[in-house]
């Protein structure tokens, strides 16, 4: 009796080692049938990865700069954009200076402000006429190129003045930064 429980046992372990072996075979077959990512997408992968890397590195070197670029912006704003107060006056004295350094009158000059951005940077547009002759145009085109004023030719327009001479009307932007 021993001997026959003892071969019903070993039938019974090796069913199990087929039934688990049956098993292992069936999940190989599963693993080796499921698609796997060629070396293309791998690599493709790969290059995104490396680019979004370079720029999360590009954004914390920007964060890092960040407080300088500020100095720099807020010492530019103070010494390159004049006071709102005393900024028309200027601007017309400046005008009518390259005008008349370019041997023309500057006419009719007019503003229109607009309301200042978060920082304080008043954006405001000038349009003027200027009469003379072709050279003296040039010259007071070169002339607003050199001013100290920061102008923005944004259009002009020639047109047939008085006496041979040339109309020209400009528009340009300036900025001034807010008393504030």
């Amino acid at each position: 009796m021993l001997l026959k429980r003892r071969k019903q046992l070993i039938r019974w372990v090796l069913a199990a080692v087929l039934v688990v072996d049956v098993v292992l075979v069936g999940l190989n077959w599963r693993m080796a049938t499921e698609p796997r990512p060629d070396q293309n997408e791998l690599n493709l992968l790969k290059r995104q990865h490396d680019l979004l890397a370079a720029d999360v590195a590009r954004g914390e070197r920007i964060r890092k700069d960040l407080p300088a670029v500020e100095q720099q912006c807020d010492t530019f704003f103070k010494d390159q954009l004049p006071a709102e107060g005393t900024a028309y006056s200027a601007v017309v004295d400046n005008l009518g200076e390259v005008a008349r350094g370019a041997g023309l009158r500057a006419e009719d000059v007019t503003f229109r402000q607009h309301d200042p951005d978060k920082r304080g940077v008043l954006l405001v547009e000038i349009a003027a006429t200027v009469n003379g002759d072709y050279p003296s145009v040039v010259r007071f085109i070169n002339g607003l190129e050199r001013s100290k004023n920061f102008y923005v030719l944004d259009g002009l327009s020639l047109a047939a003045g008085s006496g041979g001479n040339l109309r020209l009307n400009l528009r340009l932007r300036t900025y001034f930064r807010t008393n504030a």
